[in-house]
């Protein structure tokens, strides 16, 4: 039976023509800075966001880890949003390998912190309280139906950042979703970032990795706190191949996941049972409540996985769907066919 598998982006497949271009990438030590496949993917990076440099990681936690790490001593504070995927998902581990302190506020619906409460967040210069060192902001917000952050609200938080002398961490696993969905450069999105971090391996499809990009000297000190952690990788470019293509090739086709997780969305608010606000979709990340009394996130989950489609059940009553290139319009036809029918 095929199987729609909607749990996650993370979940594609590379390409073949990421296949062939890992097969054939000329490889070195990258430890040594001798891989002229991940140089050639730092310095394609690091263009696409309008930094001066990058630099390859296993993961977006790795690469947020890190970020954190090389902006942050330890007692210093973070304010971050309280869904964020920092706080929420990435299991402490500034604090636990870092001694850096979370100052969580209240995301918004759209994914927006507001900036009077970011403000607000902000430590005087008193010897009782930790000093606020980072703004952590997320684009597009995992939690929050996939919401991006638009250049105005960037422009914004960058003005308090820089009136208080804070530097800001953008997680942008899905940045490149955020950029094409309101038709912009990523490079727009970044400039007031002092580091953004990106996945190739959701919607982009690279089977593994992330960038860190940022300023010259930012990027130096992120590459010695990567190999603290483990971070350090040898003959890379057979991965950072893929990355490239990633790059090169499935940026604009993130419009296709776009379009499909609107479809989905505007299917699933048709079906009784099931309660959704469509227009609230501005990307790739669906998330839908039951409202059926006798029915549970994870028994439904069971009743679609019979059936072959594959969904992420959040608790208490909310499925969270993800669209991404290995799922099909006509996918997304079958799906609300199977949905339809699980409820019925």
């Amino acid at each position: 039976m095929p199987v729609i598998d909607l749990r996650s982006d993370t979940v594609t497949q590379p390409t073949a023509n990421m296949r062939r271009a890992m097969a054939e990438a000329p490889v070195g030590d990258d430890v040594f800075r001798e891989d002229p496949t991940v140089n050639r993917l730092e310095e394609l990076s690091a263009e696409r966001l309008g930094k001066e440099a990058a630099l390859f990681v296993a993961s977006g936690t790795m690469g947020n880890l890190v970020s954190q790490l090389t902006h942050c001593g330890r007692g210093d504070e973070i304010i971050l949003g309280d869904e964020s995927h920092i706080f929420f998902s990435e299991q402490g581990g500034s604090a636990a390998l870092g001694g850096i302190h979370h100052r969580t506020i209240p995301n918004q619906p759209d994914g927006t912190l507001k900036p009077g409460d970011i403000e607000a967040a902000i430590r005087p210069d008193n010897i009782h309280f930790p000093r606020t060192r980072l703004i952590a902001l997320e684009n597009t917000h995992n939690r929050c139906n996939g919401g991006f952050l638009d250049a105005a609200y960037m422009r914004s938080v960058g003005e308090i950042a820089r009136r208080h002398g804070i530097k800001i961490h953008v997680d942008g696993a899905r940045i490149f979703n955020a950029a094409v969905a309101q038709g912009v450069p990523a490079a727009t999105l970044a400039a007031e970032a002092d580091s953004i971090s990106f996945c190739l391996s959701k919607g982009l499809a690279a089977p593994v990795g992330s960038m860190i990009c940022g300023p010259t000297d930012f990027i130096a000190e992120a590459r010695r706190l990567r190999k603290a952690i483990g971070g350090g990788m040898r003959q890379a470019g057979i991965l950072a191949a893929a990355g490239i293509v990633a790059l090169t090739e499935m940026v604009d086709r993130l419009a296709d996941d776009h379009a499909n997780a609107r479809r989905l969305a505007e299917g699933i608010a048709a079906i009784a049972g099931l309660s959704i606000a469509p227009e609230r979709i501005k990307s790739n990340i669906v998330f839908f409540k039951i409202t059926r009394k006798d029915l549970t996130p994870q028994e439904l989950t069971r009743r679609l996985k019979a059936e072959g489609v594959l969904v992420g059940p959040k608790e208490p009553d909310q499925i969270r769907v993800v669209t991404h290139y290995q799922v099909s319009s006509d996918d997304i036809d079958t799906a609300l066919t199977v949905i339809n029918k699980a409820l019925s």
